[in-house]
């Protein structure tokens, strides 16, 4: 399993263990990853991604699930998350001419 968050692309960082004497010691910083399970509004069902903790702060943050995808970038989404993207966007112009009927 891929360590790289769903959303936001975050992956491994390269660095050095430092040691008291200095001697510096090539390791990986990884993404604090977690299983998460989101509520999609538009597509009135949930979806499990592995996200990052960052992630699932700035989902709070931009209202939802829906409102993250369609502001996020198509090139730091997962394969999995760009389908979501679509099909919400699909939902979302779907309904656009429903409203403007009433």
């Amino acid at each position: 399993m891929s360590r790289r968050c769903e959303l936001t692309a975050k992956g491994p960082l390269v660095g050095h263990t430092v040691s008291h004497s200095n001697i510096k010691t090539k390791r990986r910083f990884l993404p604090n990853l977690c299983n998460v399970t989101f509520i999609s509004d538009a597509l009135g069902k949930n979806v499990r991604l592995r996200v990052s903790t960052n992630a699932i702060k700035s989902v709070d943050h931009n209202g939802g699930l829906d409102a993250f995808l369609l502001k996020a970038r198509v090139a730091n989404l997962s394969p999995r998350a760009l389908e979501l993207k679509r099909q919400i966007e699909k939902k979302k112009a779907a309904a656009e001419p429903a409203k403007q009927a009433s």
